[in-house]
């Protein structure tokens, strides 16, 4: 049997209009432009209106995504949105976007991985491909992160954002396409990255609410040595299982968390920075639309050519991880 190789045929981001810089944060906490640029490499970020949901961001990536692969949201055999900010505990946000997409033939599901899920996403969406199940699957990461936030607490009210990103996945010519991918995730550090309240463990009462038990809570230090230490280490791993070297590595995304982070991971790979793109500075963390926002605008700016070898990296909550090398198989945006 011939195997079927997966590679992206569309791509699509969106971010909201409302632009929070780190001079407006520091009108809510004790903190200042250059401390949050020094520490994170974040100089603003983008947030999603009151009467914004997670739902409303992922169908206008969608959309472009769609428009970007030349496909009808009728023609969709799948869709997964990889998000930490669904609309509602159920239905899923896929099912939304489903509904608003007129996407009628298409299976669809969420998947909760927090910054991983993009790329746990695009694995679980090409395995569906590779099966003979499905042909074309659309996978969005979204995050309406500034809603889960508290703003009060400096330690993370500076980093995130809202935004939205997708891609639609299909077959492709067998010398392109994912060549190997890896998903991980260390249960055993899950509470140092953690919104406690709002499932069954501690449903909404006035308590957890008083609490502020519905918003992130971080341990940054741990969170920052898992993240060097799994970003180099996967890395690694998934160009030797693509039978790939450090020097035939031509393009890396990397989530858009912490700009320490990401030089860190640069300096391992022995990559310098023209082989990324960053745009933390202008978005800060959002989650699981980090990647795919990262790769759109990489490809719409002409970093990313066909043939070239791309790296693709995140890590998130549960501690997750998850990366996919792949040999592009898109021509130029204008072709």
């Amino acid at each position: 049997m011939k195997k079927i190789s997966v590679g992206i045929t569309g791509l699509g981001s969106y971010v909201p209009e409302r632009v929070v810089t780190n001079d407006d944060i520091s009108k809510l906490v004790e903190t200042s432009d250059e401390w949050i640029v020094t520490r994170t490499g974040i100089k603003e970020r983008r947030v999603a209106d009151e009467n914004v949901a997670t739902s409303d961001l992922a169908i206008k990536a969608a959309e472009l995504a769609l428009e970007d692969s030349g496909l009808d949201a009728d023609e969709l055999d799948l869709i997964i949105v990889a998000t930490a900010t669904p609309d509602h505990a159920f239905p899923s946000t896929a099912a939304l976007v489903q509904k608003n997409l007129g996407a009628s033939k298409a299976a669809a599901f969420d998947l909760s991985v927090g910054c991983s899920g993009f790329i746990y996403g695009m694995v679980t969406g090409a395995n569906f491909i590779t099966s003979g199940m499905y042909k074309k699957v659309l996978v969005i990461g979204a995050e309406t992160l500034s809603k889960i936030v508290d703003w009060t607490d400096r330690n993370t009210c500076v980093l995130f954002g809202d935004g939205a990103g997708a891609c639609v996945l299909e077959s492709c010519d067998e010398s392109f396409g994912i060549l190997a991918s890896e998903l991980g995730s260390d249960g055993l550090n899950g509470d140092v990255l953690i919104l406690p309240a709002g499932g069954s463990r501690y449903p909404a009462t006035a308590e957890t609410v008083k609490n502020k038990l519905h918003t992130i809570k971080m341990d940054g230090k741990e969170v920052f040595k898992f993240a060097v230490r799994v970003m180099e280490k996967s890395s690694m791993r998934v160009l030797e299982e693509a039978g790939l070297t450090q020097d035939q590595l031509d393009f890396f995304i990397p989530h858009q968390a912490n700009m320490r982070i990401v030089d860190a991971a640069m300096k391992k790979l022995q990559l310098g920075r023209e082989k990324t793109h960053i745009n933390m500075d202008k978005y800060g963390n959002m989650s699981a639309a980090s990647v795919p926002v990262a790769l759109d605008e990489a490809f719409r700016e002409g970093k990313i050519k066909q043939g070239d070898v791309v790296l693709l990296i995140a890590f998130g909550a549960g501690l997750s991880w998850a990366s996919i090398v792949m040999r592009w198989n898109r021509r130029d945006r204008d072709v």
